[in-house]
């Protein structure tokens, strides 16, 4: 039974999972990951490595994800008959990759003001 990578993976992207993966058998799409099911050797490396939490072993899958076993499926096997070879090492999430001048990225918390504000009167 394979690894399948949910659609919490979309918009993130994180590629931790790939670097202990012992057989390759992640796929990159425009906006997630996904794992080609026939190669997957079930080993559950990837599963802790990401920090979204979107791998899962088929057999635990929540059913709100249900759908993303053929996603993979199908994704997987459309994306390697293209010719694009198993993704193998580490890059920036989506956010980190995006041009700072667009608007994106990850948030800085050291600018952020989080001085405390007093309670309105009446309030306790």
């Amino acid at each position: 039974m394979a690894h399948v990578v949910t659609n919490k993976c979309l918009g993130c992207k994180f590629t931790d999972c790939v670097l202990v993966c012992p057989v390759a058998c992640f796929y990159e799409l425009e906006g997630q990951l996904i794992i080609h099911p026939e190669e997957c050797i079930d080993c559950m490396a990837c599963v802790d490595e990401c920090p979204v939490h979107a791998i899962y072993a088929e057999g635990d899958l929540p059913p709100e994800f249900q759908s993303d076993i053929e996603f993979n499926a199908t994704e997987a096997r459309r994306v390697k008959e293209s010719g694009q070879g198993a993704i193998e090492k580490k890059k920036g999430s989506l956010a980190e990759r995006r041009p700072k001048e667009s608007g994106f990225g990850l948030l800085n918390v050291e600018s952020l003001d989080l001085t405390p504000v007093p309670a309105p009167r009446g309030w306790s």
